[in-house]
C-alpha cells in the first residue's frame, strides 16, 4: 500500500455537539471528544505521518471530519463539495493548507456534491459512494479527475442503505487484498480475488483505515478485532465513543498522503 507521510487533522470546537448526526447514542463528553482526538493524531505520528493540525472553528461543528473536505491521489489534490449545505464554508481552511502542499488544486463544482467519506481507495481503483452527500455529478467529476491519473472509478450506489452515511462507514481497503465490509455494502461491490473480511453485528468497525503499517481500529468490537488479528494486521484501538455518536469514525479525522 502507499504509506503516508503527511496528514491534515481540525481540532474539534466546543460546539462539536450541535453538528449533524442520523444517530441516537447521546450528547458527546466535549472533554473526551478532545482526548480521543488527542490520542488519535498521536496514533498518526506513531505510524510515521507527519500531522497539521489546524484550528476548530466554532462556526463549523462537523469541521473536525477533515476527510469530507479534500481528496488526494497520485500527488494531486481536489477539494470536494460537502453534500450538507451546513458544511460548505469548511473547504477554505482546508484549501489554504492543502496548497503548501500542492502547486494547483482542482475543486468539484455545482451542481456536484461529494463527501470524502464515501471515497474509498483500494490500489489503483476507487469506489465512490452515490449517497445521501455524495451526488452522480459530484461522482462523475471525481471520476474524471482520477481518470487523468490513471486510477478507475467504481460508483456504488447505498442510497438506500439506511444503516451507513458514507460508503466508508461500510467498507474498508485495509492493504494485503483485503477488504472489511458490512453485508449491505459488500452485495453491492464485486471484489473479484480479494480477500473479504465480513462484519457481522459490528457494523461501527467496518470504519476503520490502514495507515502505513498498522490498522487503526475502534475500541469495543471484539469479533472483528480478533479476526484481523489472527489474519496477521497490526492493529491501533483507538476509542471512538463520542465520534461515533455524531456520524463520526477513524477515516473522517484526517486527510492522509
Amino acid at each position: 500500500m502507499h504509506r503516508f507521510t503527511r496528514a491534515i487533522a481540525r481540532l474539534p470546537a466546543e460546539n462539536f455537539a450541535e453538528g449533524l448526526t442520523t444517530v441516537s447514542y447521546g450528547v458527546p463528553d466535549f472533554t473526551l471528544v478532545l482526548l480521543q482526538h488527542v490520542a488519535y493524531v498521536e496514533a498518526l505520528r506513531k505510524a510515521g505521518v507527519d500531522v497539521m493540525v489546524l484550528d476548530s472553528n466554532p462556526a463549523f461543528p462537523d469541521s473536525t471530519f477533515v476527510e469530507d473536505t479534500a481528496i488526494v491521489a497520485n500527488g494531486r489534490a481536489i477539494v470536494t463539495r460537502p453534500g450538507a449545505s451546513s458544511r460548505a464554508g469548511e473547504t477554505g481552511a482546508v484549501a489554504q493548507t492543502l496548497r503548501l502542499f500542492f502547486d494547483e488544486l482542482d475543486t468539484i463544482e455545482a451542481p456536484g456534491t461529494l463527501d470524502g467519506g464515501d471515497v474509498c481507495e483500494a490500489d489503483g481503483r476507487v469506489y465512490v459512494g452515490i449517497s445521501h452527500r455524495t451526488n452522480v455529478s459530484g461522482a462523475e467529476q471525481l471520476a474524471a479527475w482520477l481518470k487523468r491519473s490513471g486510477i478507475e472509478t467504481t460508483a456504488v450506489d447505498i442510497r438506500d442503505v439506511d444503516e451507513i452515511l458514507h460508503l466508508k462507514s461500510g467498507i474498508a481497503h485495509i492493504g494485503d487484498d483485503t477488504f472489511v465490509a458490512i453485508e449491505a455494502v459488500r452485495s453491492r461491490v464485486d471484489l473479484p480475488g480479494r480477500v473479504i473480511v465480513p462484519v457481522a453485528e459490528e457494523n461501527y468497525a467496518a470504519n476503520c483505515v490502514r495507515v502505513n503499517d498498522a490498522v487503526f481500529f475502534p475500541s469495543g468490537y471484539p469479533r472483528l478485532q480478533g479476526a484481523l488479528h489472527d489474519a496477521g494486521f497490526h492493529l491501533a484501538i483507538l476509542n471512538m465513543s463520542e465520534y461515533r455518536k455524531m456520524d463520526g469514525g477513524l477515516s473522517c479525522l484526517s486527510i492522509r498522503f
